[in-house]
């Protein structure tokens, strides 16, 4: 997803070389800030992995919570009939599909 705007990964990172000029930085210093930044870059890559896992598991539940509406609606118009003779009127299922979809859409707790 990101992939296309990453420019760096932690082995080019790591594998990065600088010339060294006679007022330059200490090899040191730079050496152990890359290493910070190359445990920031592998996090940073870890934490992606993982909330792009836990998108597709949401976006997979929210297309079965989506079909499921699909099927209670489709079964209460089916039975409206029938359950308008037994005294039940529209007003009432029309309630029960409000409460349905707050429930699937965690609206109601």
């Amino acid at each position: 997803m990101l992939n296309d705007k990453i420019m760096l990964t932690p082995e080019e990172i790591y594998e990065k070389e600088f010339k060294v000029d006679a007022r330059g930085y200490r090899p040191q210093e730079v050496d152990n800030f890359l290493d910070n930044v190359i445990k920031d870059y592998t996090e940073f890559l870890r934490i992606i992995k993982g909330l792009e896992r836990e998108l597709g598991s949401l976006t997979n539940e929210n297309r079965e919570l989506k079909n499921q509406i699909r099927k209670l609606q489709t079964e209460l118009e089916s039975q409206e009939g029938s359950n308008e003779s037994a005294g039940v009127s529209n007003v009432d299922l029309l309630r029960r599909i409000s409460q349905l979809e707050k429930f699937v859409y965690g609206k109601l707790k």
